[in-house]
């Protein structure tokens, strides 16, 4: 009886979920626009302030606005319980003319564009006493004393050669374009090939390639978990954040019970009148 209990109450959780519309989230993987030099490797990116990219910038809102947006989630940290970010509230268009930043340039700007009162931050980082989300110290340490030099250094050296294409490309590419490159799931910088490849940097007692993609595997659940503390059913959200995160994010989107990933390379490929 206490089976068919539990049964029942499970059938009746989740019942109205699937029944539910689901929520529809739009990750679109970005670049850094005012690159903070926080990553591994870093881009330059030309100046978005300028009047060429500021007419780009407006027509990839445009587009996205296609979309009928609910939510708009950066890569940010709010310090409020409901996870918007304080900034928003005083935003105004002229600050499109100062602010380089991405989650000014495309997370305000459409968010403002679409109506909506509040942009949640949706990052996560370790606080004290919490596990490192991207240990790469363990994993250079480990190659360097056991002849695993060789695949990390390949490994940086082709994630460094498409950092130097994405560079060429913004000579003749829109940003409509450039976000395109990002969002490609075959493009490099999207997926998952450092990661996969550090895995094997390890032994069977010590393993900082496995626990590197672990960590890099949790940071991504607790962003989109935070998110799906916000969305509800029927909810739009596009999520911008770096073009790194895409794979899970994505794979969230697509695979968690009550949501569905929506591709924005239709919505891009109109941006760049394509």
């Amino acid at each position: 009886m206490r089976m068919l209990a539990l049964v029942a109450a499970l059938i009746g959780f989740t019942m109205p979920a699937s029944a539910a519309e689901p929520v529809q989230v739009m990750v679109l993987g970005v670049y850094h626009f005012a690159n903070p030099g926080l990553d591994l490797h870093n881009a330059r990116a030309d100046d978005p302030l300028t009047p060429r990219r500021q007419s780009e910038l407006a027509a990839v809102t445009r587009a996205l606005l296609a979309f009928r947006p609910t939510h708009v989630m950066v890569e940010a940290r709010p310090a409020t319980a409901d996870l918007s970010v304080p900034a928003y509230r005083d935003f105004t268009p002229d600050m499109l003319a100062r602010d380089r930043n991405e989650i000014v340039q495309i997370g305000y700007r459409l968010a403002h564009a679409a109506g909506l009162r509040a942009v949640q931050g949706i990052d996560e980082q370790p606080g004290e006493g919490e596990p490192d989300y991207f240990p790469y110290d363990k994993v250079q340490a480990y190659a360097a004393s056991h002849g695993g030099q060789g695949t990390l250094d390949a490994l940086n050296a082709a994630v460094g050669a498409e950092v130097k294409a994405f560079e060429k490309k913004q000579e003749s590419a829109s940003i409509a374009e450039l976000l395109m490159w990002h969002n490609d799931p075959a493009a490099p910088l999207a997926g998952q090939a450092f990661y996969y490849g550090v895995l094997g940097i390890g032994d069977t007692e010590a393993q900082p390639g496995a626990d590197l993609n672990a960590g890099w595997y949790l940071r991504n659940a607790k962003i989109f978990a935070k998110l799906m503390t916000v969305a509800r059913p029927g909810d739009r959200v596009v999520v911008i954040y770096g073009a790194g995160h895409n794979y899970w994010l994505r794979h969230f989107a697509r695979e968690t019970p009550g949501f569905v990933s929506v591709d924005p390379l239709p919505y891009l490929k109109a941006a760049a009148g394509r």
